[in-house]
């Protein structure tokens, strides 16, 4: 795989030095083309000879990107059994197991549930996170689809075409032609054409193709700069040339751009949910166990006895039975505990908030994504194509006016390569004047460029300058406006650049040249006259222009006066970041006067040579120009003004060059309009050259990056990472996918962007509208607000089943709830109220308010104080309940005689363990439903298997309870009377159906079996629902309480994140 390409080099002039050494890359950039040579070894006629190709690759290897090893299947197993809340839960199935099986020895199926659901539990979440982390690396995969497969170069002074690129080494010759993809890091030696154009913006995130030259350049020039070289998985777009190699696989910037994504991929953090999830695991351990210490403690009289002889305990008698049973106990404590359906409920409600999200156009590839985005504080944004269209767009039309001494300005909306899209304001009416229709023949034949219509997309072919030119034209040929809803065919959308072009056939083009900054057409018009169009930099037209073209169509000197004008409207619009092209033309060509494209005319000869072209393209006669840009999206100021209003920064990093940059951010609102930005905007060099970086971030408001390169992108990622901000990354490019990888949130234009940013990222906008990241966000906050009611309820539930099996070990009465019962309302019961809370209604004032901190609890102080009154109340309804049924007849008038059961006092049920001991103790049987059960044989086993009904009745009433609960789980401080429960229909659905599940484990006899259960009367269900309901009165009154004194918990947070965003 590639090395690299030189580190060191030689005194003799050949490549040396080794791969393992660590040597500053040669800058050939910064090398005169015949030094290069020189130091590569080799010839710029014949190349390498295929002996010195061998040795050199010995030492650099293949022209190929490493791969890196992932992580093996096993470790990627083990590792999802790192989580607290996991672990404990592998612990209980283990032991839970264990007791079945030497309990009962294997006999009992229904022993078996508990283990067996919450082993499939573990298996399901295992087999997610392995899925997950298989498909971390694909970034990597698409990096390698941009290199190009073939290529030709040249060796023993042979050209050897379609050869293999990861054949290629450190001083090969290479020929690039149109439409090539680049190889490799290559430095030109020749330019065979009179220009070479490269589309770099993928990889540097410039907004149009780069000219290039054989000139040398600093040697501190940044990626942009180095404009006489060419990088790898670029794409040649004009002209024809001969390219050393100088690097080659993952020395190369593609090949950094790969490392940079793997390193950061290894950075990887766990979600802000994550984190205090796994917190609250940490913490759940250390209740669980200190509760199941406390229950030993508590009980210990039951399973170890002792007598005092002379004052000393002697003849301890342990009970192995009955240690078991509190050891059951203390499972199912664990069991209550852990919320096993938490992990299933996030997973369902992020990926509903991914079709949310989906319909808003934003597509979340990892389901984590969906809540980081509600807190994240800080947008860095590319500029190109994301801000702006990355379509060029002409945005001013200037052209000559009145005698000469004035000209005509026209504003030209519009900001995509559709000629309907806009019009030219205070254009006249009806036909174009001499000057305006020079112009728009100018622009449409000087012009090698086309627009297509291809699956409702407007798809460009050529420079976008030059497409941006001919769709000028047709707005001005547009004598009325079409009907709106009229749709274009194909053949339609140039129809008056085409008319223009069989008007004026083309028969010679004078390519462009750095020199002399134009192109040019010679032409020949129906009449039979020949004339050249040109267009290019205004200021190169100028000083070969004499004469301008006035509106009706005469020729004026081009003046002093003129000449100023023309200067100074262009000062104007090179201020506003608009890149300026002129327009030309010259009637009389004594020398092509009879030309016809002949290439045997006598005059043909003088066209072959480029260094004639400028004197061709002299005593021009200026007639107008235009001003083009890279327009900002027409929504997304509005999208800035919102973050804004939401606490989040907005601060955008580009490739681009920095006065472009400035306007841009000036105009949609990143920077005020006379805002002092000298200490904001800071190109990507000068940024890591700050003795105090983390304090240029910490400004207040927007910040501008410009000319960045990847590097800079993750230090301005990863110093605000440090700085506790959660950063939304956005980009399109290769050069972008490090930065994407590396912040918490990627996010990748859609239809722009490359396949790396995509791969790399966590979030593709469809529609490429960085208004959908701000929708996207309000999306992820509002569902972080759902996942903590839920959670909330999830774990209130918890602390209640906890309390109530804490307060059967600490009365000493029988268990209960079973462990197979906690796992089933933790799972199934609990399961559909917690989803439905997914759907709340978002919060109206949502993206008013400043994002929360990524450290922020789930759970405030007041919220557990809450939870834990909830919960005891849960604990002693449920005790209370079981109590109940045993020692009274009636309660609170309800009848509960009619089954036939036999009352205890409650100090028996405290002592059932010594049941066997009591005189004369006798029960009746009782009836369940169809069953009878009857204790003639062993009346103690009415505390065992007699206390079924029991049992039925504590867990209907956590279920009732777990039910209402969910209503005050709707909002964490309003109450039900001003938010009811009808404002999420599916929370009345989903209880319906918990409890209709709950029926079914009561109602049928199978599942009765397994869950040991029985059915209740119409008296036992009153009594549920009398014993429930307090639990809505309950947390009522907490809430009112928590409204009167929240100013207490108020803090300044909000205040000073809205200034900050400011």
């Amino acid at each position: 795989m590639g090395k690299g390409g030189i580190e060191n080099v030689g005194k003799e002039g050949h490549l040396s030095g080794n791969s393992s050494e660590v040597g500053e890359m040669y800058p050939a950039w910064a090398k005169e083309v015949d030094e290069c040579v020189e130091i590569f070894g080799t010839d710029k006629v014949s190349g390498l000879n295929s002996k010195d190709v061998s040795e050199i690759r010995g030492v650099y290897g293949f022209n190929e990107l490493e791969k890196h090893e992932g992580t093996s299947f096993w470790t990627l197993i083990v590792d999802q059994f790192h989580d607290t809340l996991v672990r404990i839960l592998l612990l209980a199935a283990v032991v839970s197991f264990l007791l079945a099986w030497f309990g009962d020895g294997g006999s009992d199926f229904s022993a078996f549930v508990e283990p067996f659901v919450i082993f499939l539990i573990l298996i399901v979440n295992a087999i997610v996170g392995v899925w997950q982390e298989t498909n971390a690396e694909k970034a990597l995969e698409a990096l390698k689809e941009i290199q190009s497969e073939l290529t030709t170069v040249i060796r023993d002074g042979i050209k050897i075409h379609n050869m293999p690129v990861k054949e290629l080494v450190p001083g090969d010759v290479v020929e690039l032609r149109v439409g090539d993809k680049v190889p490799a890091d290559m430095r030109i030696l020749k330019l065979v054409s009179s220009t070479l154009r490269v589309e770099q913006g993928s990889l540097t995130g410039e907004s149009e193709a780069v000219n290039k030259t054989i000139k040398p350049v600093c040697e501190d020039s940044d990626i942009q700069g180095k404009k006489c070289m060419v990088f790898a998985g670029t794409v040649v777009v004009t002209g024809t040339s001969i390219c050393l190699v100088t690097q080659i696989g993952m020395g190369t910037e593609l090949g950094k751009v790969h490392e940079q994504i793997y390193n950061a991929a290894q950075c990887e953090e766990d979600t802000p949910l994550k984190k205090k999830l796994n917190e609250f695991g940490e913490a759940l351990t250390m209740v669980i166990g200190i509760i199941c210490l406390l229950v030993w403690i508590i009980n210990v009289k039951y399973y170890l006895t002792w007598e005092y002889v002379d004052g000393m305990p002697r003849n301890f008698k342990f009970s192995f039975e009955k240690c078991t049973y509190y050891f059951e106990i203390a499972v199912a404590l664990a069991v209550a505990a852990i919320p096993e359906g938490l992990p299933a409920v996030i997973t369902t409600c992020l990926a509903l908030g991914t079709r949310k999200m989906a319909q808003k156009n934003a597509l979340v590839r990892k389901l984590p994504s969906v809540e980081t985005l509600g807190c994240t504080t800080v947008i860095c944004s590319d500029k190109t194509g994301t801000l702006t269209t990355n379509q060029m767009a002409v945005s001013r039309l200037v052209a000559i006016g009145g005698k000469g001494d004035v000209l005509r300005t026209f504003r030209v909306d519009g900001t995509t390569y559709n000629p309907l899209d806009g019009k030219i304001h205070d254009w006249p009416v009806g036909a174009m004047d001499a000057n305006l229709e020079m112009i728009a023949k100018i622009a449409a034949v000087c012009n090698d460029s086309s627009v297509s219509l291809s699956e409702n997309k407007f798809v460009v072919n050529g420079m976008p300058t030059e497409a941006a030119l001919k769709v000028l034209v047709e707005k001005m040929g547009q004598h009325s406006k079409p009907d709106e809803h009229e749709a274009l065919s194909p053949g339609d959308i140039l129809r008056c650049c085409s008319q223009w072009e069989k008007t004026e056939h083309r028969i010679a083009t004078l390519e462009f040249d750095r020199e002399r900054k134009s192109m040019s057409v010679i032409v020949i018009s129906q009449s039979g006259k020949r004339s050249l169009l040109v267009k290019g930099a205004v200021e190169n037209l100028l000083e070969r222009s004499t004469s301008i073209q006035l509106p009706n169509g005469s020729v004026a000197k081009l003046n002093t006066k003129s000449k100023a004008v023309i200067l100074n409207s262009l000062h104007d619009m090179s201020t506003n970041a608009l890149r300026c092209l002129g327009f030309a033309y010259k009637s009389e060509l004594h020398e092509f006067a009879t030309y016809d494209g002949d290439a045997d005319h006598p005059n043909h000869e003088i066209l072959l040579e480029p260094s004639n072209y400028k004197s061709i393209e002299s005593e021009l006669t200026f007639v107008g120009m235009v001003g083009l840009r890279d327009p900002p999206r027409e929504e997304v100021h509005q999208a800035i003004k919102d973050c804004r209003e939401a606490g989040i920064r907005v601060m955008v990093i580009t490739g681009d060059n920095k006065s472009t940059a400035e306007a841009i951010c000036r105009e949609i609102g990143v920077f005020g309009a006379e805002e002092d930005i000298r200490l904001k905007s800071l190109t990507g060099k000068e940024f890591m050259q700050l003795e105090n970086p983390k304090a240029h971030l910490g400004q207040c408001g927007g910040l501008l990056f410009s000319r960045a390169e990847p590097k800079h992108k993750q230090e301005i990622v990863r110093l605000l990472k440090e700085d506790g901000e959660v950063v939304a990354m956005t980009g399109d490019g290769v050069n972008d996918a490090p930065a994407l990888k590396l912040a918490d949130i990627g996010i990748a234009m859609g239809i722009t962007g490359t396949e790396v940013a995509k791969e790399a990222s966590d979030m593709v906008l469809a529609d490429d509208n960085f208004t959908t990241i701000v929708a996207a966000i309000g999306e992820g906050r509002s569902i972080y607000n759902n996942m903590k009611a839920f959670i909330r309820y999830m774990i209130s539930s918890n602390i209640g089943e906890v309390a109530s099996i804490f307060l059967t070990a600490a009365l000493g009465i029988p268990e209960g709830l079973i462990p197979v019962q906690l796992l089933w309302v933790n799972l199934v019961t609990d399961g559909p109220p917690a989803t439905a809370l997914g759907f709340n209604p978002p919060d109206k004032m949502l993206m008013k308010k400043p994002p929360r901190r990524s450290d922020d609890s789930l759970i405030n102080a007041w919220t557990l104080f809450r939870y834990l009154v909830i919960g005891l109340y849960v604990g002693v309804a449920t005790v209370g309940v079981f109590i109940t049924w045993y020692t009274h007849d009636s309660f609170l008038g309800i009848d509960l005689s009619r089954d036939g059961h036999t009352t205890v006092t409650y100090s028996q049920l405290a002592h059932w363990g010594k049941c066997a001991s009591w005189n004369n103790f006798t029960v009746s049987p009782f009836k369940a439903g169809a069953q009878v059960f009857s204790f003639e044989n062993d009346p103690c086993e009415y505390f065992k298997a007699g206390k079924v009904k029991a049992t039925t009745l504590s867990l209907s009433v956590l279920v009732a309870i777990e039910m209402l609960n969910s209503l005050n789980a709707l909002s964490e401080d309003t109450s039900l009377l001003a938010m009811p429960p009808w404002v999420n229909p599916w929370l009345l659905v989903a209880m319906a159906v918990s409890f209709g599940l709950h029926v079914l484990i009561l109602y049928i006899p199978f599942l009765a079996h397994v869950f040991g259960t029985v059915p209740l009367s119409l008296n036992e269900w009153i009594l549920v629902l009398a014993m429930a309901f307090p639990v809505i009165l309950i947390d009522e009154v907490l809430k009112f309480l928590g409204r009167r004194t929240k100013w207490i918990f108020r803090t300044s947070t909000e205040a000073s994140a809205k200034q900050k965003s400011e």
